[in-house]
């Protein structure tokens, strides 16, 4: 029996190190997450700075002339018609 509660002891400790040395690297790979978000941040918004503005260039879709009257009820009128709606 003391055998048993000394491997437990030792087995235990061990565990609280390798957690300790677990959460340790966890919050130094968020410190390097956090700093590296920063830097690109900061250098997305000097990059964004320095560009000239852009003016958005119409979508060929948007430009397409939309067929029917463009209402629902319409629509739906028209579907129920054709026996499409149940």
């Amino acid at each position: 029996m003391v055998e048993k509660s000394k491997t437990h002891e030792a087995n235990a400790r061990r565990g609280a190190a390798d957690a300790k040395k677990a959460t340790s690297d966890y919050e130094m790979a968020a410190v390097a997450l956090r700093a590296k978000t920063e830097r690109l941040k900061a250098l997305r918004l000097a990059r964004d700075g320095a560009a000239p503005q852009r003016v958005p260039v119409a979508s060929k879709r948007g430009a397409r002339a939309k067929g029917g009257t463009g209402n629902l009820s319409a629509w739906l009128d028209g579907e129920a018609k054709e026996g499409r709606r149940g």
